[in-house]
This record gives structure tokens, sequence and C-alpha cells, in this order.
């Protein structure tokens, strides 16, 4: 299984930008209702507009705060790499990268454009290949 998240946004192509340079992914859909980011070729996330199409209705209410208890967790395995394209971007940190204790991995918190809470971390001890070769 894999997960394929999907979140509303007040503006498809500017949150796709935001993920696209924090991430290092690339967009495989393109449109101003619709888009997938990707990561090769495997699908990281999904963004929609609030409107109604001919799949379904309106997907919320953008008059309410969005992400609400929601964070976006993203793992990559060079987080070096991935604060420096942080800093290039010029995205602004909630907190610094700091080693999670608990998670025994590299962590950095962040918002994207709509307020959505955002962590992107390094490899974490616990996962099951970290867990194998020990």
């Amino acid at each position: 299984m894999k997960p394929q998240p999907l979140i509303t946004v007040s503006s498809v192509p500017i949150s796709a930008k935001f993920y696209c340079d924090l991430l290092g992914a690339q967009q495989g859909h393109g449109g101003e209702h619709y888009e997938q980011i990707l990561d090769g070729t495997e699908l990281v996330m999904q963004l929609h507009g609030f409107d109604a199409d001919v799949n379904h209705a309106a997907l919320g209410e953008p008059s309410l705060a969005l992400g609400n208890g929601v964070v976006l967790w993203f793992e990559t395995d060079d987080f070096d790499s991935l604060l420096s394209r942080i800093r290039e971007h010029g995205i602004t940190l909630d907190r610094e990268p700091f080693e999670n204790a608990f998670a025994r991995q590299m962590e950095c918190w962040l918002h994207d454009p709509d307020g959505y809470q955002v962590v992107v971390a390094g490899p974490s001890a616990y996962t099951r290949q970290a867990l194998e070769s020990e």
C-alpha cells in the first residue's frame, strides 16, 4: 500500500510550486484545479482546489481554517540536501533543524502557503531498514 494524500488548497499552482521547491519534486498532472506531486515516478501527494468537478462535490469549505490537526510529514534520505533546497528557495522554517530524540531523526518544521503544518525529516533509526541493519 502507498499513501497518496490529497489536500485542498487555495491555489493549486502556488502550492504545487511550493511543494516541488521544498521536496525537489516534479508536477505530474498540470492544471489550475488539480496537481500531482511526484518524486521521480512515485506519487507523493495530490493538491486540489475546493471546487466540485464531474467526479465529486466540493472538497472543503474555503472560509474555514485549513489543516487543523493535520501534519504533512515527509522523510528524505538526504536531509542536508533538503535543507540546502529550503534555504535556496527562501522557505521560512518555524523550527530550525534539530534531532528528535524520540524519533531518532533530524527534523525541521514549517507551514505551507495555506497554513498546513509540514515536517521534513531525515531517515529515522526506527525504520525497518535501519532496524534490520542493527
